[in-house]
């Protein structure tokens, strides 16, 4: 069975820790972010210190999201009310108030993705990880998975978002072979599955074709689900 977690909830029924401390990583991420406002506005800083305590709770625990006790650590850093800190956490849908699994699938289903086949997205999804529902991580707590709104990425749908990167141009078998892949520890390399450059149209270039193109940096290491030339 899978297990369900809550969503934008202030956590009250989950476990939390007792402590939370910012770790060196953390501390050196957080120093340039503080930086650059002046002082007396330190506050403004709180949405990407918020981001670097779930990270810190990624990096630790393998699940990313922002118990009570990290947003005290960032309301005393920021020199705010704790409770101001409650407010924007439990309104922005990118932080985590309670436990995920160690990928959080995040499937857009607004009207282009839909459109372009999010459906078969969103069976695949449910095929590989057992979960039937929204805000459910799955009984080995590898993937949690959540419906969202239009992620940005329109022209490449549909768009699955996993943990902080996009792949994009899926259908069913595709968003199987992707989740298999991270079940495996071997994540493909992000962006769109199919033999299409970023955003640019599926077979190449339509204008501007007698443009001298320059090569691009060198390909990473990552394996892809782009089919072999």
């Amino acid at each position: 069975m899978a297990e369900n977690i809550g969503d934008g909830s202030t956590g009250e029924n989950i476990a939390q820790p007792t402590h939370f401390a910012f770790d060196e990583q953390s501390e050196a991420e957080i120093a340039p972010v503080i930086a650059k406002y002046p002082a007396g506005k330190q506050a403004s800083a709180v949405i990407p210190l918020l981001y670097i305590a779930q990270d810190q709770m990624r990096r630790h625990g393998g699940s990313a999201w922002v118990p009570r006790a990290a947003m005290d650590a960032v309301a005393a850093r920021l020199a705010m009310p704790p409770i101001r800190v409650y407010e924007v956490a439990t309104f922005y849908l990118m932080f985590n108030t309670t436990p995920i699994g160690r990928h959080n699938l995040q499937v857009c289903t607004t009207t282009p993705c839909w459109l372009r086949g999010s459906d078969d997205v969103v069976a695949a999804c449910r095929k590989v990880t057992g979960i039937a529902g929204w805000h459910e991580t799955s009984a080995d707590g590898m993937f949690t998975m959540t419906e969202v709104e239009c992620l940005g990425a329109c022209v490449n749908a549909p768009v699955l978002q996993i943990d902080d990167d996009f792949y994009e141009d899926l259908d069913f078998d595709r968003t199987v072979a992707l989740l298999e892949a991270f079940r495996r520890g071997t994540p493909p390399k992000p962006g769109p599955t199919i033999d299409r450059l970023t955003s640019a149209p599926v077979g190449g270039p339509t204008t501007l074709t007698t443009i001298e193109h320059t090569e691009g940096p060198p390909p990473e290491t990552a394996p892809s689900l782009r089919p072999a030339e």
